[in-house]
């Protein structure tokens, strides 16, 4: 397909995006206050929360699309801020799944498989440890969300009241549309809503598939290409927006970070030159939510959208910028990797326990 009429496409596949999470939003308010209650009443926890956010991430391999179905939530009000913030930091956490089983292809060749899984790990160290600082802080003081309130309130007004956007009237009619072929075929209440969230998160999930898919045909090539010359030359602040570039573009952290994984496992390049651009790659995974903020119309879905970027820009500062800090999630993945090529079965059970196993304990524990 030529590059105009694949760049047209993605335009499209956005609006798209944009309708799905407008009728997941109209869906819920469909179902009514009390069925929005005990839908979520599992997480009124914030440990319940995040692991919500790492299950719902490692489910769908993607932040971008759980926390575009948070904000939706959000600004449905079944979800309010509080609630949400937990589960946006434990996305974070779960999209590093898709890198650590990249690096499970290279689990045969001892040396490769020790640089891959480093490379793969060591944004899950990062992740794991922002959460560690910033949830306290959060839970303690609001810092995060009081930073992202105080923004929304310079660009779209005070919380509680719909604010005016353009994308919200752009989607208006296509949800309309949705809701009336349910009710036309006998639906109403309860199951009209359920089949209006059912179809946005369809939408929402085939549509980021495709324009991820799509981006990456159109900027594959130029992507490697300045990986390679730019990370050969050591700097972490172009390395940042490099993978912030990358991320905006083509819509996934996972593809930038993954991207990284066989240059590691080759010697192409070096973990600590790698682990710049995986920060940069946080902060730019969270453009997808800050567009479905868009469609909701909501400051309090704009809250939670900017608290995602608040927090990821704040674990950089916090952790990459201090140099005791910053050590520490590049001897963390070493560290697991040297454990993990002595027992290849602790690379699989590492998978299992980190991203499965203790998100689903935390759940039934504490919900």
């Amino acid at each position: 397909m030529p590059g105009v009429a694949r760049s047209a496409l993605v335009v499209g596949l956005i609006y798209i995006f944009l309708v799905g999470v407008s009728s997941l939003e109209a869906g819920i308010k469909i179902m009514g206050a009390d069925t929005q209650e005990r839908l979520f009443s599992a997480v009124t926890n914030p440990i319940a929360g995040l692991a919500v956010g790492i299950l719902g991430t490692v489910l769908v391999q993607s932040s971008s699309a759980s926390t575009s179905v948070i904000v939706g939530l959000v600004a449905s009000g079944a979800l309010g801020v509080d609630q949400a913030v937990p589960m946006v930091m434990g996305a974070n956490i779960g999209t590093t799944v898709t890198n650590t089983l990249v690096s499970l292809g290279h689990v045969r060749q001892s040396n490769e498989f020790r640089r891959a899984f480093a490379a793969a790990t060591v944004h899950d160290f990062f992740n794991v440890l922002s959460v560690a600082i910033f949830l306290p802080v959060e839970l303690a003081f609001g810092t995060i969300s009081s930073i992202a309130k105080w923004a929304t309130e310079r660009l779209v007004g005070t919380s509680g009241t719909e604010w005016k956007s353009p994308v919200k009237a752009w989607v208006k009619e296509p949800v309309g549309w949705l809701a009336d072929f349910w009710g036309q075929v006998g639906a109403a209440g309860n199951l009209q809503g359920t089949l209006m969230v059912a179809t946005g998160l369809a939408i929402i999930l085939l549509a980021l598939t495709f324009i991820t898919k799509n981006m990456r045909s159109l900027v594959a090539d130029r992507v490697e290409r300045s990986v390679n010359a730019v990370l050969g030359k050591g700097g972490g602040a172009v390395a940042m927006l490099l993978g912030l570039v990358i991320t905006v573009a083509v819509q996934s952290s996972s593809i930038t970070t993954s991207i990284l994984i066989p240059l590691c496992a080759a010697g192409v390049l070096s973990l600590r030159n790698a682990f710049p651009v995986t920060l940069g790659a946080n902060v730019g995974t969270t453009i997808t939510a800050l567009l479905a903020s868009l469609a909701a119309a909501s400051p309090n879905s704009l809250i939670v959208a900017l608290t995602h970027t608040t927090f990821n820009i704040l674990g950089i500062l916090a952790i990459y910028v201090l140099p005791f800090l910053r050590n520490l999630p590049i001897l963390g993945a070493e560290a697991l990797a040297n454990v993990a090529v002595k027992q290849r079965s602790w690379a699989v059970a590492y998978v299992l326990v980190a991203f499965i196993i203790l998100p689903l304990t935390g759940v039934a524990l504490l919900r």
